[in-house]
C-alpha cells in the first residue's frame, strides 16, 4: 500500500506539473512582458514547483570530453557487461595513445543512481581508464531475474573485475566499501588473476563502532523486523519489476532530506529568488544538483535489509564474522593489493575512524602497502566531489594507483 499511495500522489500532481511546464514553455512568446516583475515571479514559482519532484530514470553522466595531459579528448560510454541489476559501464577515450591504469569505481546502491559519482569519474578520467558499476532501478528488473542481496553485490564486483582483467585498480565510495573489501579478500584468497593492484576505500562504514553517527543510530533504533514490516513495499503492476519487494527510493530520499530539511528549504527559497531576479546561471547550479538528488532508484528488499543487518547492526566484517554464500571473508588474505583509505574531517555519515578501520583488518599487508588520508574541512560528499576532492584528495588516489601500476 505504501508504494501505491506514493504513486497515487504522483499521478494526482502530474497534471499540475504538466501545466507548469506548458506555462514555462510559453514564456519565450511573451516578449518583453516576460521580464516584468510579476510574470517573472510567477514563472519562478512554477519552475521551482515543477522541478521539485522525484524521478526514477538514471540521469545522463554528461561526460563528453575530458582534459588528459595536454589534450582534450572525447569520451563515450560503452556497456561492457549487461547484467540484470547493473551494467559494467566503460568511459572510453579513443584518442588516448598511451595506455592508462584501469580503474573500477564501485558506486553506492543507496537510493541514488551511480551518476551521483559523476564528478568522481570526470576527475579520474584525466589520468585513468575508468569503469563504473552502473546500478539499475530494482522496480524495472523483472522477477524472473531472481534475488539481489549483499552476496550478489559481492558477486557483481568480482565479475566486473574479472571482465576488466588483471592489473586493474578499485575505488569504492561510501556504502559499498564493505562488499568491495569482501570481494578483494575472496579474490586474494583464491589467487584470482583479476585481483586489483590497489583498493581505495572512501568514506565507507568498515567499522561503524569506531565513531557512530546519526545514520548508525537510526539503523540500530529498531530491530531488523521493524525495517521489513514498515519500509518494504511491493512494486506496482505498471512497472517491469511488478511484484518485487523493494525498499523504495522515495523513502530513502525522504530520510536523507529529513536530516537537513532546513537546508533544503532554504536552497529552494534561494532558487526561487534567483529565478525571480533573472539570475539564471546561479539558479542552474541549484537546479542541476536537485535534478540529480531527486533521481531515485529502488533497492531490492534483500539487499537493503541485509545491508542494514550485516553492515550497520551486527557489523560482521569488523568482528571477523562476515560470510558470502556461507564462505568466511578473511581480509588478512589480502597481501598484494595496496590499501588507501580516505576520510573527511566533518563527515557525519561515515565519521572519522570508520573507514580507516580497514587497516586493522588487512593484517596481511606490509606497512608500505597501507596509506590513509584524512581530508580537513570536508563532509561526506566533499570526500569524492568538489574542489577539495579534485585538488587534495584525488592526488592521493592517483599517486597510490601510479605507485602500484
Amino acid at each position: 500500500m505504501l508504494y501505491d499511495g506514493y504513486q497515487a500522489m504522483e499521478d494526482m500532481l502530474a497534471p499540475a506539473r504538466l501545466g507548469a511546464r506548458m506555462a514555462l514553455a510559453m514564456r519565450d512568446h511573451m516578449g518583453p512582458a516576460a521580464d516584468w516583475p510579476m510574470p517573472r515571479r510567477m514563472f519562478a514559482l512554477m519552475d521551482v514547483f515543477q522541478g521539485a519532484r522525484m524521478t526514477h530514470k538514471r540521469p545522463a553522466y554528461g561526460i563528453d570530453r575530458v582534459q588528459t595531459g595536454n589534450a582534450e579528448v572525447a569520451v563515450r560510454e560503452e556497456v561492457v557487461l549487461d547484467l540484470p541489476f547493473g551494467d559494467l559501464l566503460h568511459f572510453v577515450k579513443d584518442d588516448v595513445e598511451t595506455e592508462q591504469p584501469r580503474v573500477l569505481v564501485v558506486a553506492p546502491m543507496s537510493g541514488h543512481f551511480s551518476t551521483l559519482l559523476r564528478s568522481t569519474v570526470a576527475t579520474l578520467l584525466q589520468d585513468h581508464d575508468v569503469y563504473i558499476t552502473d546500478w539499475k532501478n530494482a522496480r524495472d528488473v523483472p522477477m524472473a531475474a531472481g534475488r539481489f542481496g549483499f552476496d550478489e553485490y559481492v558477486d557483481y564486483v568480482i565479475q566486473f573485475l574479472q571482465d576488466i582483467g588483471p592489473g586493474a585498480h578499485l575505488v569504492s565510495v561510501c556504502q559499498p566499501c564493505v562488499p568491495a573489501l569482501a570481494a578483494v579478500a575472496l579474490m586474494s584468497e583464491d589467487e584470482d588473476a583479476a585481483t586489483p593492484k590497489s583498493m581505495t576505500l572512501m568514506g565507507g562504514p568498515i567499522d561503524p563502532r569506531a565513531a557512530p553517527t546519526v545514520v548508525n543510530e537510526l539503523a540500530n533504533e529498531k530491530p531488523i523486523e521493524w525495517f521489513e514490516e514498515n519500509l518494504i513495499s511491493t512494486v506496482p503492476f505498471r512497472y517491469a519489476g511488478r511484484g518485487r519487494e523493494v525498499y523504495p527510493g522515495f523513502l530513502q530520499l525522504s530520510a536523507f532530506m529529513s536530516m537537513n530539511m532546513e537546508r533544503h528549504g532554504s536552497q529552494h527559497r534561494e532558487l526561487y529568488q534567483l529565478l525571480a531576479d533573472g539570475k539564471e546561471v546561479e539558479a542552474d547550479k541549484i537546479k542541476t544538483f536537485y535534478q540529480e538528488y531527486f533521481a531515485v532508484l529502488d533497492m531490492t528488499k534483500e539487499f537493503y535489509l541485509e545491508t542494514v543487518d550485516l553492515v550497520f547492526q551486527r557489523m560482521l566484517l569488523a568482528k571477523g564474522e562476515l560470510t558470502v554464500h556461507g564462505r568466511a571473508v578473511n581480509p588478512a588474505a589480502i597481501r598484494k593489493t595496496a590499501l588507501l583509505t580516505v576520510e573527511g574531517e566533518k563527515d557525519d555519515v561515515c565519521a572519522v575512524g570508520q573507514t580507516s578501520a580497514a587497516h586493522g583488518l588487512c593484517t596481511g599487508l606490509r606497512p608500505h602497502l597501507k596509506r590513509h588520508h584524512l581530508q580537513p574541512g570536508v563532509g561526506h560528499y566533499g570526500v569524492f566531489s568538489g574542489s577539495k576532492w579534485e585538488k587534495q584528495v584525488y592526488p592521493q588516489v592517483r599517486n597510490m594507483i601510479l605507485a602500484m601500476n
